[in-house]
């Protein structure tokens, strides 16, 4: 095994080649989303489901926080969970999905109750959070370096769902506005953190490991929901049956 210590540089380099080949911007699902190939009722189990995602964020988020050891990194990390929650009643990332979530169609209490979410979403979700509890802060930074490629995905879902879909409108999809400036912005401070702290092969070796193990996370619940509801379709008991 080679024990050459990467360049800061080459370990970024070698961080957005997992992206290139493993992150969801490839999943199917997706192109059936962003192409308009998706009924109203498969659109609503996609944001029913990423739903829950959005909302155990600021608690992974959380659990990280904890394990910063300096006020600047805490500051710095802190901003994350606002941006989710939001600094007062009505206002972050989870409100705005749910305002998305009722653009599509969807009761907003149903969908905040995450009772009708698939099995697949709610054990890929949760074994996020728990990574980052159970890591050390290196691998749980890393794992949030998804945020490399979701400019991307977010131009593409944005454009395409309005292009296609007339009961999504530019206030549907206001979530994603946000988001075009806060990703960069903490990929900036990952990016900048795992190439600092990643001080021997081995740290590396985990940091890349990370990163796949989160896009493994978001492939998994595409895997989810393309099986429920677009083919073969069998969608699981006690999960959001379309009407």
């Amino acid at each position: 095994m080679n024990d050459r210590l990467r360049t800061p540089d080459e370990l970024e380099g070698e961080l957005r080649a997992i992206g290139a080949v493993r992150y969801h911007h490839l999943h199917p699902f997706h192109a059936l989303l962003h192409g308009g190939k998706l009924t109203k009722p498969q659109v609503q189990a996609w944001a029913l489901n990423r739903y829950y995602y959005q909302v155990m964020i600021p608690i992974k988020d959380a659990h990280a926080l904890t394990k910063l050891p300096t006020s600047e990194l805490r500051r710095e990390w802190r901003r994350r969970i606002i941006d989710h929650d939001g600094d007062r009643e009505g206002t972050g990332g989870i409100e705005r999905w749910l305002k998305l979530a009722e653009g599509v169609g969807l009761d907003r209490t149903y969908v905040a109750s995450t009772e009708g979410i698939l099995p697949g979403t709610r054990f890929a979700v949760e074994a996020y959070v728990n990574f980052v509890r159970d890591k050390p802060i290196l691998e749980g930074i890393a794992s949030s370096l998804t945020e490399m490629f979701s400019p991307g995905i977010i131009a593409d879902r944005v454009q395409g769902m309005l292009a296609n879909y007339d009961f999504v409108t530019e206030e549907t999809l206001a979530y994603f506005t946000p988001r075009l400036t806060q990703a960069p912005q903490d990929v900036d401070f990952a990016l900048r953190y795992v190439k600092a702290e990643a001080k021997t092969r081995a740290d590396q070796e985990k940091v890349l490991a990370a990163l796949r193990f989160k896009c493994d996370v978001l492939w998994t619940q595409l895997d989810a929901l393309y099986l429920a509801y677009v083919e073969p379709g069998l969608i699981p008991p006690g999960a959001f049956v379309p009407k």
